[in-house]
């Protein structure tokens, strides 16, 4: 991450011996000590417009967009530019993200590697992913006019924080009404996840639908 110029760390559940003991690279011991501690997924992403999970697809199937790292640079870039703010995540080395993690996700970044070796150990896959970010800086006069005009036509996307809100209060509504029979709530609840994030609704969108379901769900307990 100081490579490549980033510095905003958040780790999610870590355990806590090795967090603790954990020793930075010569240069960067402010980033690891002013990294950001959470409980859960949710929370490390809260404030981000735009999240993306990272990993290879031999052995999962995703449920959102794929899509290839260099194209998702081009996503950053445009997002930024409108105000928004991005979250890349990372899974553990053994295992990678699961696809409870992969909920809360936008999209899926793949890394494009050989087929004989699709999988890299967790410090390369960030050394590849931020450089190709890092060099963002670069897009051509062209490329950017067509960003900024993207990011006018448009507005700021609902932060992933009011998403997980808007899902919980469209749960309740569900729940209210009888929707489903209870063993089948995770299974909505992860649907519902990935379902708003493919629809990205923009803050305001998000704001009125909440308003919508809060009304819906106080007539049905009432």
């Amino acid at each position: 991450m100081a490579n490549f110029g980033f510095s905003r760390l958040a780790v999610v559940a870590p355990f806590e011996a090795h967090w603790r003991e954990a020793r930075s690279a010569v240069g960067a011991p402010e980033l690891l000590e002013a990294a950001a501690e959470t409980r859960t997924l949710a929370e490390a992403v809260a404030g981000c417009t735009l999240v993306a999970g990272t990993g290879t697809l031999t052995y999962r199937k995703p449920e959102q967009r794929v899509v290839r790292l260099p194209e998702f640079a081009l996503l950053v870039q445009g997002e930024v530019g409108r105000g928004g703010r991005v979250g890349l995540v990372f899974g553990p080395e053994k295992h990678g993200l699961t696809r409870e993690d992969l909920s809360h996700c936008h999209m899926l970044v793949e890394i494009p590697t050989d087929e004989r070796q699709p999988s890299m150990n967790l410090g390369q896959a960030v050394a590849v992913c931020l450089y190709e970010l890092a060099t963002l800086a670069f897009v051509t006069e062209q490329d950017a006019v067509e960003l900024d005009s993207q990011s006018k036509d448009s507005g700021l996307a609902a932060d992933s924080g009011n998403l997980e809100l808007l899902a919980g209060v469209v749960e309740k509504a569900m729940e209210a009404a009888s929707y489903s029979p209870a063993l089948m709530r995770e299974a909505n609840r992860h649907d519902l996840r990935l379902m708003l994030r493919r629809l990205a609704p923009t803050k305001r969108d998000a704001r009125r639908i909440m308003g919508l379901f809060r009304r819906i769900l106080w007539r049905l307990e009432h």
